[in-house]
């Protein structure tokens, strides 16, 4: 809007018979040719709706909010948190807000519900996979993560994605020292396993009656874990079928967890349980991983939930 013309005091006859004086305003616009920037960036305000679509892949729960659009991402701490309260937000296992890239597709940051960031979601990955290429009609998309850059496929019903190389360097994945990553020096005989954040994995004799909430609450702050660690108890079913249970950090227990799943299929393998490729049964569904000389693919269902928009006064009230 360019602006306005001010025209003199009139007056018409109000429905008693009496005179009602006005000011009239005559608003003078201009056509501009519209520019995505301005207008997207004034929408990471507190005072502007948010929307965001709910997905889960196996029970693994996620918020996801596109930000492909605008010039810089919405999400902080104070948000996160807020969104993942199951009360009073919306509630997630992690949240994954979806960003422009460059060169690749797209780009994804993932935030967990404490507010904390985490470098990887495989699952959550796999769901954003799926909506971006449902959208855009394709079979394969790159995307752009603190990981660093994974390939994602549709192969029939399924979309795998590649979730990179293992880390099993110690100070990479990263330990506090140097140690034995396939057997820690810590009750239970963990092995740890860096798949973009750290894992601790229990092989145990049975995964149902294992302490997930109170040995992985503990073993998430260990002091052997500088930047805290996910923690799975896993028991073998068959040589190709494990049985996984998880406490995921900045989270707690989850029905699953991708970046778990691969984890748990490597330090297996490395202690001669398994094969490279194997299903894993989590408490919300079954996963496949295949641990292949190119990176650690993982498969398993995904689930459109519903969409949302977060009001102007919850986001105002999450800063």
């Amino acid at each position: 809007m360019a602006g306005y013309l001010e025209k003199p005091f009139s007056r018409v006859k109000g429905k008693s018979g009496s005179m009602l004086w006005f000011r009239v305003l005559t608003v003078r616009c201009r056509l501009v040719r519209p520019t995505r920037t301005p207008y997207i960036a004034a929408m990471t305000c507190a005072s502007t709706p948010l929307a965001f679509a709910k997905m889960h892949g196996a029970g693994n729960d996620f918020v996801i909010i596109d930000s492909r659009l605008r010039a810089a991402g919405v999400m902080t701490a104070a948000r996160a948190r807020a969104i993942g309260d199951r009360h009073r937000g919306v509630g997630f296992d992690q949240l994954a807000e979806m960003r422009g890239a460059e060169t690749e597709d797209l780009a994804l940051d993932f935030w967990n519900a404490d507010g904390t960031q985490a470098g990887a979601c495989g699952n959550a990955t796999r769901c954003v996979a799926a909506r971006v290429m449902d959208e855009r009609g394709l079979d394969r998309l790159s995307i752009r993560t603190a990981r660093g850059v994974l390939q994602a496929e549709r192969q029939g019903a399924l979309i795998w994605v590649n979730m990179g190389l293992p880390v099993l360097d110690w100070a990479t994945i990263p330990l506090a020292r140097d140690c034995d990553v396939d057997h820690l020096p810590l009750p239970g005989d963990p092995a740890a396993v860096g798949m973009g954040n750290p894992h601790c994995i229990h092989f145990v004799a049975d995964a149902e009656t294992a302490p997930v909430a109170a040995r992985g609450a503990e073993v998430e702050h260990d002091p052997l874990f500088p930047q805290a660690t996910n923690v799975e108890f896993v028991s073998r079913l068959a040589p190709d079928h494990l049985r996984l249970r998880v406490w995921e950090r900045g989270t707690g227990i989850t029905l699953a967890c991708g970046s778990g799943a691969c984890a748990t299929a490597v330090a297996a393998h490395r202690r001669g349980l398994t094969g490279r490729r194997v299903r894993i049964e989590a408490d919300g569904g079954l996963l496949e991983v295949d641990w292949r000389a190119d990176g650690v693919w993982l498969t398993g269902p995904v689930a459109h939930v519903f969409e949302g928009t977060l009001s102007a006064e919850f986001l105002a009230g999450a800063t």
